[in-house]
């Protein structure tokens, strides 16, 4: 099959902004809850798009963590490439792609890092092994094999038995939105879009064409 050839009619929902709320965190939070509600796979999966000092934009997927009126959470090693490229260039974008409910949020902003409180006390929530592989990763770095991250987990493992610390190196990063926009696939391309951008205290809600 060409793959020029494939096509899908988007019809199960809409976007209107008398529906919608005027606040694009409610927004959110409403489309995200109705994700999780639906069983969509990994509703809490987002894409994470930097800039490189050179300009070269990267993108990667990482797992939303927390989210209130402060911006959007994920935690991650600071030495990792999206660390490095954060350090550089504190701006990033980020999108949820609900493909059963024909959903897409976008969201854009400055980010900075969460609190030591709140990296340590979300390190300590994970599971053992994820906290080891905290520790056994050296995240983006070249590695001979496989057999590097099996004999540094073990070796934490050992060093830390039940108890490893938050490695310094790793923590959590929150996104502050300047921008949201919520598209809604429509029949015959005509989908919905609407951004919000702040104005003020207030955010400025308008329609985009597809």
């Amino acid at each position: 099959m060409n793959i020029a050839d494939l096509r899908k009619s988007y019809e199960k929902a809409e976007l209107n902004e008398n529906a919608s709320h005027a606040d694009p965190l409610q927004q959110f939070e409403q489309w995200l809850q109705e994700a999780i509600a639906s069983e969509v796979p990994e509703p809490n999966a987002m894409t994470l798009a930097t800039v490189a000092s050179n300009l070269r934009p990267s993108t990667r997927v990482v797992l939303i963590k927390g989210y209130d009126e402060r911006g959007i959470v994920w935690y991650t090693n600071y030495a990792s490439q999206k660390g490095q490229e954060l350090a550089g260039n504190p701006f990033a974008a980020l999108q949820f792609h609900w493909v059963e409910l024909e959903r897409v949020v976008r969201i854009e902003g400055r980010v900075e890092k969460v609190s030591d409180e709140e990296s340590d006390a979300y390190f300590h929530s994970r599971p053992l092994d994820s906290r080891i592989g905290a520790w056994a990763s050296p995240q983006s770095q070249v590695i001979e094999g496989r057999t590097l991250l099996v004999t540094n987990a073990a070796k934490y493992a050992a060093q830390f038995m039940l108890k490893p610390p938050r490695p310094p190196h790793w923590g959590g990063y929150r996104l502050v939105p300047d921008q949201w926009q919520f598209w809604q696939g429509r029949k015959s391309r005509l989908h919905d879009r609407l951004r919000y951008t702040q104005n003020g205290d207030q955010w400025l809600r308008e329609r985009l064409a597809p």
